[in-house]
C-alpha cells in the first residue's frame, strides 16, 4: 500500500500506474522542482511593522542618529521577534534616508 507524497492520502491502480485521487500525482512521473534565490537586498526576516512609506505618520519619531547619514530623526517601533519571557525588539528607521536597524535591550 503506498500513499501520496502531497496530500497522503492513497494510491489507487489506474491505467499509468499509481494515482492519487485527490491531486492527481500519478507514481513514477517526474516531478519538476523549484528552488527559491533570496536576493541580497530583501530583509533578514520577514517580520517588518511596515512596508515603505505607508502610514509612517502614525510611528513616533524620535531624535537619534542614522548610522548611515547621520541625520538626527527616527520612528521607531516595538516588535515581540523572540520569546515572551524575553524583551521586545525596538525598530529604528532614519526619516531620511530610510535605513532600518534594531535594538534588542
Amino acid at each position: 500500500m503506498k500513499f501520496c507524497p502531497k496530500c497522503e492520502v492513497k494510491l489507487k491502480k489506474s491505467i499509468s500506474g499509481l494515482q492519487c485521487s485527490k491531486c492527481g500525482y500519478t507514481e513514477g512521473e517526474k516531478v519538476k522542482q523549484t528552488k527559491k534565490t533570496i536576493s541580497k537586498e530583501e530583509p533578514d526576516f520577514s517580520l517588518l511593522a511596515f512596508e515603505g512609506d505607508e502610514g509612517e505618520e502614525s510611528y513616533s519619531t524620535i531624535k537619534m542618529d542614522c548610522g548611515k547619514c547621520g541625520h538626527d530623526q527616527a520612528i521607531w517601533w516595538m516588535f515581540q521577534t523572540r520569546s515572551a519571557d524575553e524583551p521586545t525588539t525596538r525598530f529604528y528607521r532614519c526619516q531620511k534616508c530610510k535605513y532600518t536597524w534594531r535594538d534588542y535591550s
